[in-house]
């Protein structure tokens, strides 16, 4: 009895591994062909989108896209680049759309006068765009709701 049970672990363990081994050839990652315990070579530097009109948005809570260069903008905890030309009391004079008024308010809704600091450091949520190839396929469509006719 036991050399049965010690043949059909050997079997099974055998059939496993096998499986394995065939899933793992077929396996295709971002990484291509480079093994895990190689350093793979570093992507291209991706050419960030000439300024452009706002992006449209995919859904309903997507932060906006950072239609522009940010290369050089300073965010930390003394000073914002973005509020330079975002903020409530600039978005006028330079065009740009102003901060929503989501980003005043704290983790319990208290309306604060400034961005609440969780909402401060805007390249947490908002990213400029690149002129890239999609790393893996994508069938995304938007929602019709907010889609533009």
């Amino acid at each position: 009895m036991k050399k049965e049970k010690l043949i059909l672990l050997t079997v099974m363990f055998s059939l496993t591994l096998g499986v394995s081994q065939l899933f793992a050839q077929q396996l295709n990652s971002l990484r291509g062909s480079t093994p895990l315990d190689e350093a793979n070579k570093s992507p291209a530097v991706q050419k960030v989108q000439n300024d452009r009109e706002p992006i449209e948005r995919d859904y309903v809570q997507q932060p906006p896209l950072i239609p522009h260069k940010i290369q050089g903008y300073k965010i930390n905890k003394k000073f914002n680049k973005c509020l330079t030309c975002h903020s409530w009391s600039n978005y006028k004079d330079s065009g740009a759309t102003k901060i929503s008024q989501t980003h005043f308010s704290d983790r319990e809704n208290h309306v604060l006068a400034n961005i609440a600091p969780r909402r401060y450091f805007c390249t947490q949520c908002h990213v400029p765009q690149v002129t890239s190839n999609p790393l893996v396929e994508n069938t995304f469509q938007p929602i019709k709701t907010i889609k533009h006719q």
